[in-house]
């Protein structure tokens, strides 16, 4: 690999690390690109305090840390390798325009989308989660079409992840029309290696099949949540072998939208 711009921080609550081992250990393994996209945090304006899910994303009085100690190490590995600061970010229609405001009040470089609930999260239900229901999948396809139509995020994060085990015709229909939004808003898809490192229901053959009919770009993310994830070549050769097997279009670095 030469660039990764999916990296996390122990400021999400479940990941390991300060981003200082994580550039050192990219600088080791000869990237030559590193984006850190921390989970973004969620200003719930109109919340109750119980809410909010703990150990999932940084909190607001967070961001001008994360973001001042990216720039700093922007800074001292200067025409070494080049460190971004982004987020990774759900697109929730209630609270987005803020969401974009925070963002750019703290100079954040770019977005991953990573739609890890529906709805605007509060009582909703995580992607992530084993269902049949057709519903589920619909509005996952739905509200990751209408994020990546803002024309705001970098790359579309393991958009396999909705865990659907009902119809594959309806699976097929669905992640189609995800697909061909992807490829009408011009937005690479993730290979996470992540879901390969842990053996997660993501990547899922049949959602890269379907990228692949469809011409879909693809970049692949290490999703680092430990500086030793960088650069993880085992995940990252079973990722290019299914790059070969369904005839995906590879690209290794990103032009950055920037927010």
């Amino acid at each position: 690999m030469i660039a990764n711009y999916h990296t996390h921080t122990f400021r999400c609550g479940h990941a390991e690390g300060i981003e200082d081992e994580y550039a050192a250990k990219a600088a080791e393994a000869g990237l030559n690109i590193l984006g850190f996209s921390d989970h973004t945090p969620q200003d719930y304006f109109d919340a109750d305090p119980g809410a909010l899910k703990p150990g999932i994303r940084m909190l607001p009085k967070e961001l001008p840390g994360y973001a001042d100690s990216i720039r700093r190490l922007a800074d001292e590995y200067r025409g070494r390798m080049d460190i971004r600061l982004g987020v990774e970010a759900e697109y929730y229609p209630k609270y987005f325009s803020r969401l974009l405001a925070m963002l750019r009040d703290n100079g954040v470089e770019y977005m991953l989308l990573g739609q890890h609930f529906l709805g605007n999260e509060i009582g909703d239900v995580y992607s992530g989660r084993r269902t049949e229901d057709p519903e589920a999948l619909s509005r996952y396809v739905s509200q990751c079409t209408e994020a990546l139509e803002t024309g705001l995020f970098t790359y579309f994060a393991h958009p396999d992840l909705l865990h659907f085990a009902g119809s594959n015709d309806i699976y097929e229909r669905e992640m189609r029309r995800l697909c061909r939004a992807a490829l009408r808003t011009e937005t690479p898809l993730e290979i996470n290696l992540l879901g390969i490192r842990e053996g997660r229901h993501y990547p899922d053959d049949r959602f890269w099949r379907i990228a692949g009919e469809e011409g879909c770009s693809v970049i692949i993310g290490c999703d680092a949540h430990r500086p030793g994830d960088l650069p993880d070549p085992e995940s990252h050769q079973k990722a290019l072998q299914m790059v070969s097997r369904f005839g995906l279009k590879l690209i290794e670095t990103v032009s950055l939208r920037l927010i």
